[in-house]
């Protein structure tokens, strides 16, 4: 029994994770058809942080009113950078691309966040690369799986799955579609606003993986970058839609999508993203990115009557793969670490000296030599 309690422990950050993928991909299907319905699609990125942070701050000041870390000004500015990088700009910049040039390209580079995040997390000391051993192989290896798969989910088609069930098409009234530019300066400021997201979005996961660690109250965490972002997210939207119009919100799809993505998309999903950065690392966080591909896909092909092909199946079972050779060479890694720290401190007792190793937090190479009375 106490083996099964461990395991299932270990596995909580990955089930965790898989549930944060599951409902990015709602998300992501509500703001196609949000977007179908009309809606601008900075509004609802203003309103799914407005919604966030209405829910997160009661929440977060009713469950950690006894027990909140000191706010200092260290977290507010790390706050204020985690909801420009991963609220309101990368999201803003995302749109922005699909906007500019075909959704294929702009996926296809938010592929490329968790290498940029790996790349990241090696310049700032939070990953260690370390290739002469397995567990290095292991998490460089999944990584690079991951985005094959990704990318291969993306870009190849081949043969046409036929799953045999009935689909839901939800865009049946009108057809979704992008103002895309097909040459010009339009497609290149395109492309680096789908860069721009990628490398925000891993920026946010370095800068939130410090934030978790040093501000432990992952719910007041969690309403304090919501907050941010909404803030950033509602001047920037304010500032280039001045239609009240589109501002609002009946009981539809307008609704729905904004009070899902804010409540969930960014709300709860923000404290469990805030809890294993602090437990895994930004790369344990960034490799699920991929996945979102993946349930995107199925729930395209069941609801939104889009084609489902033999390069998406290939593609779904590289990053899953991926995925496993990642959470093994973390697994590995996390025990080493446990191995290393000492479980107990060693002592021994000789004619009333008491010696007592030093921890390998100590940073120190000297014992530590107590006085003590010997009762014999």
């Amino acid at each position: 029994m106490e083996r099964i309690c461990r395991v299932s422990q270990g596995l909580k950050p990955a089930l965790l994770m898989v549930l944060v993928q599951v409902a990015f991909a709602a998300v992501n299907v509500l703001y196609k058809l949000a977007a179908n319905d009309g809606m601008n699609l900075k509004i609802i990125v203003a309103y799914r942080f407005i919604f966030a942070t209405a829910f997160m701050a009661p929440l977060a000041f009713i469950v950690e009113r006894k027990n909140r870390g000191e706010l200092t000004w260290t977290i507010i500015i790390q706050a204020f950078f985690c909801g420009l990088f991963g609220c309101s700009f990368a999201q803003n910049a995302y749109i922005e691309s699909l906007a500019l040039i075909s959704a294929t390209f702009a996926c296809a580079m938010a592929n490329l966040i968790p290498a940029v995040t790996f790349i990241l997390a090696l310049i700032f000391r939070m990953e260690r690369m370390e290739l002469a051993s397995a567990k290095g192989k292991a998490k460089a290896i999944g990584t690079l799986m991951g985005i094959g798969g990704a990318m291969l989910l993306t870009f190849y088609k081949g043969v046409e799955i036929n799953n045999g069930s009935a689909k839901v098409n939800l865009l049946h009234h009108r057809q979704y579609a992008h103002a895309a530019s097909s040459h010009g300066h339009g497609r290149i400021l395109g492309f680096f606003m789908a860069l721009l997201n990628c490398l925000s979005y891993s920026s946010w996961l370095i800068v939130q993986a410090k934030m978790s660690a040093r501000y432990r109250s992952h719910y007041s965490n969690s309403a304090l970058v919501c907050a941010m972002g909404a803030i950033q997210a509602t001047v920037f939207a304010l500032c280039l839609e001045r239609d009240w119009n589109q501002w609002k919100l009946g009981w539809n799809i307008r609704l729905l999508t904004a009070a899902f993505s804010g409540v969930a998309g960014s709300g709860l999903m923000g404290i469990l993203i805030s809890w294993c950065l602090a437990m895994r690392g930004p790369l344990f966080v960034a490799i699920f990115s991929p996945l979102m591909l993946v349930l995107v896909a199925i729930a395209g092909s069941l609801l939104l009557a889009e084609k489902l092909y033999l390069g998406s199946i290939v593609g779904a079972l590289l990053i899953i793969c991926g995925l496993y050779f990642v959470l093994w060479g973390k697994s590995k890694e996390m025990k080493a670490k446990k191995q290393l720290a000492p479980s107990e401190t060693e002592t021994s007792q000789e004619g009333g000296i008491i010696v007592t190793s030093p921890t390998k937090d100590t940073g120190s190479d000297n014992s530590r030599v107590e006085m003590g009375s010997s009762k014999k």
